[in-house]
């Protein structure tokens, strides 16, 4: 069973918003009984990380994540999978407990349930357009939680993805010769499609289909799988032939404002920098929702 949010009693309001509002109504999921294959195809023609995984009467019976497949790579049964303790919260919670939910237990999609079913689901994403609403001044460099894994840009790609995952971060910023922030890479861009035939990883996955509905970006979600299933050797060449020019937030700039630029790029980070255009940290979208949560 999927454990629901044990009931919090922070900053509720009248005029707070609940679950039910802020949620995803009818969101994809997986079926029980189901395969590892039926969540790819699910991740690739969505484009998403992961699903909630439902019982045929609708009630949550967990979560399923690409970490998860990841993790098992030989395991095909959905069952054997899937994360049966991902946290979920009722409809009528409020935002503020959605966000400590969110942060307290690292996720970043939320079920929402019903008297055990599944109506809707909640992401980082979907609270920062609130936080983008709102004018909350409070200076980014108060909310930075996590840890800061930089690398050079020369770094071989196979290295970038080594220290990736050690340091358990999904993007990372690079520096130039001269010390400052010159780009990032997420794990996405580090299993790139540029280096393999799509259609030919969706066949081996077991995933190809007969039509053109398939999101080319979706599929990058799940390259990784790709890679070490077979034993693909990631290239040697410098981490900067598959960097991205930096968007960027300065220590101070407000929540609010951070906020703002993750929804209007579909960012999940950013890199903060100094007025000299230093880096001084990453700022995740999860240490964003910090803001929403009570002061204690």
């Amino acid at each position: 069973m999927a454990k629901r949010a044990a009931p919090r009693t922070v900053g509720k309001s009248k005029g707070e918003p609940k679950a039910r509002d802020l949620m995803t109504k009818k969101p994809v999921v997986a079926t029980l009984p189901g395969t590892r294959t039926d969540v790819l195809r699910l991740l690739v023609k969505h484009r998403l990380t992961g699903v909630p995984v439902v019982r045929r009467d609708g009630s949550l019976a967990g979560f399923v994540a690409r970490a998860h497949i990841f993790a098992k790579p030989d395991e095909e049964q959905l069952a054997m999978v899937m994360a049966r303790d991902h946290p979920a919260i009722e409809d009528d919670a409020t935002m503020t407990e959605c966000a400590t939910v969110l942060v307290e237990m690292n996720v970043y999609y939320l079920p929402v349930v019903q008297g055990g079913k599944l109506v809707g689901i909640i992401t980082p994403s979907d609270l920062l357009k609130e936080i983008a609403r709102q004018n909350i001044e409070t200076p980014v460099e108060r909310l930075i939680r996590s840890p800061c894994v930089a690398m050079h840009a020369s770094t071989p790609i196979n290295v970038a993805s080594e220290i990736m995952r050690h340091g358990r971060v999904t993007a990372a910023p690079i520096l130039g010769d001269d010390g400052h922030l010159a780009g990032i890479v997420t794990d996405r861009d580090v299993f790139s499609l540029s280096r393999v035939n799509g259609r030919v990883a969706q066949r081996e996955l077991g995933i190809a289909a007969d039509e053109d509905a398939w999101a080319w970006e979706g599929l990058r979600n799940v390259m990784r799988l790709y890679w070490e299933e077979k034993k693909i050797e990631l290239p040697r060449t410098p981490v900067r032939d598959i960097m991205s020019k930096p968007v960027t937030v300065f220590r101070k700039t407000s929540a609010s404002e951070a906020a703002r630029t993750m929804v209007k790029n579909d960012f999940g980070q950013l890199p903060v920098v100094d007025s000299q255009d230093r880096l001084v940290a990453m700022l995740y979208e999860l240490d964003l929702l910090t803001v929403l949560m009570p002061r204690g």
